[in-house]
């Protein structure tokens, strides 16, 4: 696996885009596909930058890797913040307007919606996110 550590800042989400983008590389996946997964990194690694240290500062792992036939892009994100399961949080009712929609929980479902598989993990203190999704 490929890895990056950096602070859990927002201006850092460039940069673990960039790494992602890298992993990819020598890779064929359609725009729609690279689209997805810059969605969903964007997603976790900001809500990681916001959420998981306050008011402490801390670090986040990624980890990328591209295995198996179709290829499958697998990307960890792992932090040692606040204990949280994001994929505990009810999905939203896409049905509601914007004005009735609660604010939070549409970049996680974003996410499990667009990636083949979300699995959070807590494991030795810290909170382990992976998605997977298929190039194509």
């Amino acid at each position: 696996m490929n890895k990056l550590v950096v602070p859990a800042e927002i201006d850092k989400l460039d940069d673990v885009i960039a790494f992602v983008d890298t992993s990819l590389e020598g890779h064929e996946y359609s725009d729609k596909t690279l689209m997805e997964i810059e969605i969903a990194v964007e997603e976790i690694f900001v809500n990681i930058a916001s959420y998981a240290y306050p008011p402490e500062e801390g670090q986040v792992t990624v980890e990328t890797e591209i295995s198996g036939e179709p290829k499958i892009l697998i990307a960890r994100f792992t932090d040692s913040g606040t204990k949280y399961d994001p994929l505990e949080k009810e999905d939203p009712d896409t049905g509601l307007s914007v004005e009735d929609t609660p604010i939070g929980g549409l970049g996680i479902f974003i996410t499990k919606e667009s990636m083949d598989d979300v699995i959070y993990e807590y494991k030795d203190n810290k909170n382990i996110l992976t998605i997977r999704k298929e190039l194509r």
